[in-house]
């Protein structure tokens, strides 16, 4: 029985006989170096940057096992409101779940919830709109205060976003 399995982990040798003829020696070396490039290329990439989305390094494969990838950017906030997220919803396919954010009343912090448009008592959240067909970059991140909610002082949110391309 053959399983085809999507999530193999590359394994990286610790070490490695090179042979000593030419031909021989060419060929472990470019299999080495790709052993290495897709060991070291399987991860996560911790960029975060608040002026330009940036590669996750996770691949996506939702519609037929094509892959896709993710890019996240990371967005201030000082109040609730909204906030442009300036991303063209037309190379986007999906908004991932990753979508998080925190934010301080100046003396604790606290975590802002993903996903609901609708203000919730005590808490602060966040939904994202898409953009209208006349403008493809007037999307907003939509920030809401619940009644009770801690004073927004300052916080972050970070989007993520699957790419068509």
């Amino acid at each position: 029985m053959t399983i085809d399995v999507l999530n193999q982990t590359p394994y990286l040798r610790t070490s490695r006989e090179f042979p000593e003829d030419l031909p021989n020696l060419t060929r472990e070396i470019n299999k080495s170096y790709i052993d290495i490039a897709t060991a070291v290329n399987n991860r996560t990439i911790g960029i975060y940057a608040s002026n330009k989305s940036a590669n996750t390094g996770d691949s996506w494969f939702i519609t037929k096992n094509q892959k896709q990838q993710a890019f996240h950017q990371v967005y201030k906030f000082t109040a609730a409101g909204n906030i442009p997220h300036m991303i063209n919803i037309i190379n986007v396919s999906y908004v991932s779940i990753n979508c998080y954010g925190s934010f301080t009343d100046g003396t604790n912090w606290y975590g802002a919830i993903y996903g609901s448009d609708t203000a919730i008592a005590g808490q602060v959240s966040f939904y994202i709109t898409p953009n209208s067909k006349a403008n493809l970059l007037d999307g907003n991140i939509v920030v809401l205060a619940g009644a009770g909610a801690p004073t927004i002082t300052n916080g972050i949110i970070v989007i993520e976003w699957i790419a068509n391309v």
